[in-house]
């Protein structure tokens, strides 16, 4: 009898079972099936992975991801008060005074635009990581090969999950005959019509002019940005890949100046930023940083910690409108509204840029915040972040939607929706805005479904998607070696 082995069950065999048969087919599939729906809270884990270099970037991350789901849930359950410009303005505005739209606090009640402007630094960052590397290293042949492979696979990566889980969604609404977001077609054949046109549109990285919003879940909005930046991200990265150290710095430096001063280019300006910040790091490991850096040394923890404390002031900047003389009469905000260029129309993103690009550079020098980002639940948050993206939206005008219904956040279209869920189970509105009992009590069920429905998401189409756009590439090479097996 083969001796017992201590990680015999992570193997997948029960105890009492001969590890050299292999299970059955039955067994497989039950196994699959177990591993797709418990959460992992349910699942003891081992050692977990070790953390690598940038793996506060990926807690990063999940937080940032964390505060679109929490973001997105106060500004609809408090329509119902006609709460949302109050959230969307600052502190003081109108004379209105209220905890949650403190600065640095407003961030955790609508600190939505502000993570998805990290999103987009943090991607800059990665998608950058490897090319630069190479770069670096002076292996210029590799990097046409790994911009290759990337470019080949980010169409599939970003968009297949967005397709499986739009699609399960409209069939959930004609199967369950229930009413969500938006208003279903009158057959489930004109809603499949309806969504395949849309999609089609909205995959589509050089549409000119027409809706910018999927409808089947607008929140999505950012997918087609995050795919023109990574196209942005490859091209510059073969452009300078021949270019000398200080003339790629300053190149990089100059791009984002004509994004964000020259044109109205301020998403361009966020993806840049990133591979500024991944370019700077990486020289800074091989001792290689221009002149002008090791002179700042002695003053790195005062400079990083004020990055870090502008970043949470500039991440809250007012957004309820695209009127910049409405953040100049904002307490606060009147000199700092003189900086937004010329070519910003909407001048939430300017100082957005600045607060995400701060925020991705001050993080790895603040030796508690990276440990925050660190920890187990960062980083579980951000192995789920972009599913946590595609279903927080869904769940909310589902289940959400009724669950406010319930407890006493009812609006005018839910005499239509679901009237019997109006006032079911009515709950005082005691508490500061933001945090009534009203609001916080329905996360009891919200919070653990969204992350399980996350988890569900991830492993059944967003992992086998990464998996699916590598193996297509291997396919589809012409007997070259896959030179690049990222997940980016």
């Amino acid at each position: 009898m083969p001796a017992r082995s201590d990680n015999l069950l992570e193997k997948g065999y029960w105890e009492g079972t001969n590890p050299d048969e292999k299970p059955s087919a039955q067994w497989r599939a039950r196994k699959w099936c177990e591993d797709l729906v418990l959460p992992a809270f349910s699942i003891k884990e081992g050692r977990s992975k070790p953390i690598g270099r940038t793996g506060y970037l990926d807690g990063l991350r999940g937080f940032a991801a964390f505060l679109v789901y929490w973001g997105h849930h106060e500004l609809w359950a408090h329509d119902a008060i006609g709460a949302g410009p109050i959230f969307e303005n600052g502190f003081g505005f109108n004379k209105e005074y209220h905890f949650a739209t403190l600065p640095g606090i407003r961030t955790f009640f609508t600190g939505g635009h502000f993570a998805v402007s990290v999103f987009f630094v943090i991607s800059g960052y990665v998608l950058s990581a490897k090319p630069l590397s190479l770069i670096h290293a002076g292996e210029v042949e590799k990097v046409g090969d790994n911009l290759a492979s990337a470019m080949f696979r980010r169409w599939l990566r970003l968009h297949l999950p967005l397709i499986a889980t739009t699609f399960l969604y409209l069939t959930s609404w004609h199967l369950f005959r229930f009413r969500a977001v938006p208003d279903p077609q009158r057959t489930y054949r004109d809603e499949l019509w309806n969504w395949y046109i849309e999609l089609k549109n909205f995959t589509f990285v050089f549409r000119l002019g027409g809706d910018p919003w999927f409808s089947y879940n607008f929140h999505l909005w950012s997918i087609p940005i995050e795919f023109r930046g990574s196209i942005i991200i490859y091209t510059v990265l073969l452009a300078f890949s021949r270019v000398k150290k200080n003339a790629r710095l300053c190149l990089e430096v100059g791009l984002i100046f004509y994004f964000m001063y020259i044109v109205d280019g301020a998403y361009c300006a966020f993806f840049m930023a990133g591979m500024l910040l991944c370019d700077l790091d990486l020289l800074a490991a091989d001792n290689n940083l221009p002149q002008a850096f090791p002179r700042l040394e002695p003053y790195k923890e005062i400079i990083f910690y004020s990055l870090f404390i502008i970043s949470i002031y500039l991440g809250g900047v007012p957004s309820n409108t695209l009127d910049v003389g409405v953040l100049r009469d904002t307490p606060g905000w009147r000199y700092l509204s003189y900086l937004k260029p010329q070519a910003v129309f909407d001048y939430k993103w300017f100082y957005l840029f600045w607060a995400a690009t701060f925020m991705v550079a001050s993080v790895p020098r603040i030796p508690w915040l990276k440990s925050f980002f660190e920890t187990r639940f960062c980083q579980y948050l951000g192995r789920i972040s972009f599913a946590l993206y595609l279903v927080h939206g869904p769940i909310l005008w589902s289940l959400g939607d009724r669950l406010y219904a319930a407890v006493g956040w009812a609006v005018e279209p839910h005499a239509l929706k679901a009237p019997g869920w109006i006032n079911l189970f009515p709950i005082p509105a005691i508490g500061p805005l933001g945090l009534e009992l009203r609001f916080l009590l329905p996360h009891l069920i919200l919070l653990p479904v969204t992350l399980w429905f996350a988890e569900i998401v991830t492993r059944l189409f967003d992992e086998p998607s990464v998996k699916f756009a590598q193996w297509a590439y291997r396919k589809a090479l012409d007997s070259s070696p896959l030179i690049n097996n990222e997940n980016t």
